[in-house]
């Protein structure tokens, strides 16, 4: 495989209220910049704490930012059609600067169907929608007026944000789509399989909306293909399965409850039917080896969901993928550049 960079994705899931996921979140990017991580993402998810546990992404990097130096930080995704769209531009803008430069945006048309009931939006029309916003962000950035000729225009501009876009997508007019604009592209750790390719794997659904993105990528454009992949890595196989069966069975009863069939009903069909990589080093190889997906990347993603172990063990997780597994896929190692300082996170006050 080509030299790629290294993310790590975490969705705030851990078994603590609200506040305490939000400093376990912030040690493991913490600790994921400390092992030579290139990048760290986190979602947008409104209302369902089991669902992302997080609805404001840049107000927690924000201070994520200000205990990290060098960590490229990403949001993946903000869910744009939910949003002012000059709001998020002039959010972004402010981001970027107190981070350094490390910001990466990613945006897309995402969101349950009852948050955007709570918007007062109709999902229907997300893509419209997403369409519209988009292009006052981008307009915002670079500093047009807004609202007409006479408008205000943003301050700070912003436009180098816009080689900074990402766009995530299930589909090839999606991938064609960020292809044109000269974006990167999102592909999920798992998506959906249609009724009538019910055994296909992940490659089979990703690489024909790489195939979009890269055809209609400008000439001179480069690729950036983002791959989130679900990656557990423990000191044992049998420690590893002991936590899948937790996670996964907890996710396959979520998706059961919403009409969505799982394919078998054992550990190793919920393995296969969500696309995990779990087991020791060695195992997570050569599980990984088989996603023919992975070469045509430039950006390898790991986060522990849908297994979501315990805090200490997607800790050792982060340092397992980036000391053992990470280098055999790739990735070259930790920047040159003069590694972050580790930061002591003040505990959750008790009463």
């Amino acid at each position: 495989m080509s030299a790629k960079r290294l993310g790590f994705f975490t969705r705030l899931l851990d078994d603590v209220d609200a506040q305490e996921r939000y400093r376990l979140a912030t040690e493991q990017i913490v600790t994921a910049e400390r092992f030579g991580f290139d990048s760290a993402w986190v979602a947008q998810h409104h209302f369902d704490a089991d669902e992302g546990g997080l609805p404001a992404p840049l107000v927690f990097l924000a201070q994520v930012a200000a205990q990290t130096s060098r960590i490229r930080l990403g949001t993946g995704i903000i869910t744009l059609p939910l949003e002012n769209p000059v709001r998020v531009a002039e959010d972004t803008a402010v981001l970027d600067l107190l981070s350094g430069g490390r910001l990466e945006v990613g945006m897309g048309t995402g969101g349950t169907p009852s948050a955007f009931t709570a918007f007062g939006l109709d999902s229907a029309q997300r893509s419209e929608i997403f369409g519209a916003h988009l292009r006052i962000v981008l307009d915002s950035w670079t500093g047009r007026p807004l609202g007409g000729a006479n408008g205000p225009r943003l301050y700070p501009a912003a436009p180098h944000l816009i080689d900074r876009v990402w766009q995530a997508t299930f589909s090839a007019a999606g991938g064609a789509r960020a292809g044109v604009a000269g974006d990167g592209l999102m592909l999920s750790r798992t998506q959906p399989r249609g009724q009538d390719a019910p055994q296909a794997t992940l490659a089979d659904l990703q690489n024909p909306i790489i195939d979009a993105y890269l055809a209609a990528l400008p000439p001179g454009r480069a690729p950036r293909i983002v791959a989130s992949r679900s990656v557990f890595v423990a000191d044992s196989r049998a420690e590893a399965r002991r936590y899948a069966e937790i996670g996964l069975r907890r996710i396959a009863a979520r998706f059961a409850a919403m009409g969505q069939i799982m394919p078998g009903d054992t550990l190793d069909d919920f393995i296969a039917g969500m696309d995990v990589h779990l087991g020791t080093p060695d195992e997570v190889i050569e599980s990984l080896a088989t996603d023919k997906t992975l070469s045509r990347v430039t950006d390898l993603v790991f986060q522990v969901h849908s297994v979501d172990p315990p805090h200490p063990l997607i800790l050792r997780s982060i340092e397992l993928a980036a000391r053992k597994v990470a280098p055999a896929l790739g990735w070259p190692g930790p920047s040159p550049t003069t590694p972050a300082p580790h930061v002591a996170l003040p505990e959750k006050e008790t009463a």
